[in-house]
């Protein structure tokens, strides 16, 4: 199951009584239905050899550096004392006029400046999505000393790109479409189609710093940027890159994104108080509020780190993806594709699941999603005493393709501060709920392991792994 699968499942199904009525409508009428219930052997009930950490200095892998586009500004460091304050970035959208809709607030990214970044003619006419991509990317670049000269002087045919995003250019193709509509199709601008598609990021910042290694996007919608530190990774791994560039980014927050998710009946309805509406594991949530942003991560073998005298801000130890293969929307009912998801990562990564004291959440606020969330980890980490898990979304929204790299982010800046930010909103716990959310106010927490997990429609799992480096 995916608990961001389960956003619109949320809706769909849960959020309201009439739900086989809402199913019938919106998906079993159009032929995708839930494959019945299979025994499928898990993972997680495997006997497995003792987990060993890889050791190899060409394969062990490392973040050299961080680059943030978000609600709280563009510097990594403001990104996560915001985080850390509990403050909200959810606020009424101004974006574009939203008064006539069901859904009025968002994780809304305001005085967004690429200057210095992008040049005011490219500035002008990207989509918001590819010029979060390229400010994103460049920060992280610099952040790891990784600045144009410098540059020059590597065979950058061993830097790569892996860069996805959920929806793509969404605005330029919203915009093409209506001018197709209303004008004609001699009225569409020649950089429709290369604005719109998804791999667009990956293929600008290439371009922009001339990185010749292995360049693509993925497109797993909420589960996108885990999917591509994972793919990143085993590129590094398998010899074929020095560096990766990895992440995601997004800029949904428009017309077409927020419109489409409420005829999904996926978003939090709590219009009188935006700051209010993400509330992971709460009681009163009614859905997930719609964000944008990018984060993105340079990820480098350790060999390649040290012999350029790298600053490395922690260790990526391992990673793993999985399908539910169950129903577009719906989470599967024995949580088998999160836990499975899991395991693998902890067997990927070489660590036991009693080295894992915190887990970044997916969270997105959703009825079904949540719960199912804290299930599979209880179902794998037997002993929670000294565990804490947190919801970012609580505070900037749900960044989809691009949440795993603003997690992400979050993360390591854990394991760098040993603080953890706030889970707010939390007033009504669901009484499952018997893991520490870190409710309301920042934690003080040594993170010996920590997991990041991220689930997108389609029944996309995905979970990476993250530790303090040590040599």
């Amino acid at each position: 199951m995916a608990s961001i699968a389960a956003a619109c499942s949320t809706g769909l199904i849960f959020r309201s009584k009439d739900s086989e009525n809402n199913k019938a409508s919106m998906l079993q009428h159009n032929g995708f239905r839930a494959s019945k219930s299979r025994a499928i052997k898990g993972m997680a009930t495997q006997t497995v050899s003792p987990p060993k950490r890889e050791t190899d200095p060409k394969k062990r892998i490392v973040i050299t550096g961080m680059g943030v586009v978000s609600v709280f500004g563009n510097d990594v460091n403001t990104f996560y004392d915001k985080l850390l304050e509990g403050e909200s970035g959810i606020t009424l959208i101004d974006k574009f006029d939203a008064s006539t809709f069901t859904v009025r607030f968002a994780g809304q990214i305001r005085n967004f400046s690429s200057v210095g970044y992008i040049d005011g003619k490219n500035d002008r006419r990207l989509d918001d999505c590819w010029r979060y991509c390229l400010v994103a990317g460049r920060k992280a670049l610099d952040d790891a000393n990784l600045g144009q000269q410098i540059l020059e002087t590597m065979d950058r045919t061993r830097i790569g790109v892996v860069v996805g995003s959920g929806m793509g250019g969404m605005t330029t193709f919203s915009n093409g479409v209506e001018a197709l509509i209303q004008k004609g199709f001699k009225k569409i601008t020649p950089f429709f189609i290369p604005y719109s598609i998804t791999n667009m990021g990956s293929a600008l910042l290439a371009i922009d710093r001339g990185l010749m290694g292995p360049n693509y996007s993925i497109s797993t919608a909420c589960a996108t940027a885990n999917y591509c530190f994972y793919a990143a990774a085993n590129h590094i791994r398998r010899g074929e890159a020095d560096i990766m560039v990895a992440g995601g980014t997004e800029a949904a927050v428009n017309p077409t994104g927020v419109g489409g998710f409420i005829a999904c009946r996926a978003l939090s309805q709590r219009n009188d108080k935006p700051h209010k509406a993400s509330r992971p594991w709460d009681q009163d949530r009614d859905g997930f509020v719609i964000g944008e942003g990018a984060g993105v991560l340079i990820m480098e073998s350790l060999e390649h780190a040290s012999k350029r005298g790298a600053n490395i801000i922690a260790e990526y130890l391992g990673g793993a993806i999985t399908c539910d293969a169950h129903h577009m929307t719906d989470p599967r009912k024995d949580g088998l594709g999160i836990s499975s998801c899991i395991t693998k990562c902890l067997q990927d990564a070489g660590v036991s699941s009693q080295e894992v004291n915190y887990v970044n959440c997916h969270a997105t606020s959703t009825l079904a999603g949540d719960l199912a969330e804290v299930n599979a980890i209880k179902k794998i980490f037997k002993s929670t005493s000294e565990m804490k898990m947190n919801g970012t979304k609580s505070m900037i929204g749900h960044g989809l393709g691009a949440a795993g790299g603003l997690e992400a982010i979050a993360c390591i800046k854990a394991i760098n501060t040993g603080w953890l930010h706030p889970t707010i909103n939390q007033d009504n716990l669901e009484p499952q709920v018997d893991i520490d959310t870190v409710p309301n106010v920042k934690k003080q927490h040594e993170v010996n392991v920590a997991i990041s997990n991220s689930f997108g429609f389609g029944g996309h799992n995905s979970v990476v792994a993250f530790a303090p480096f040590k040599h």
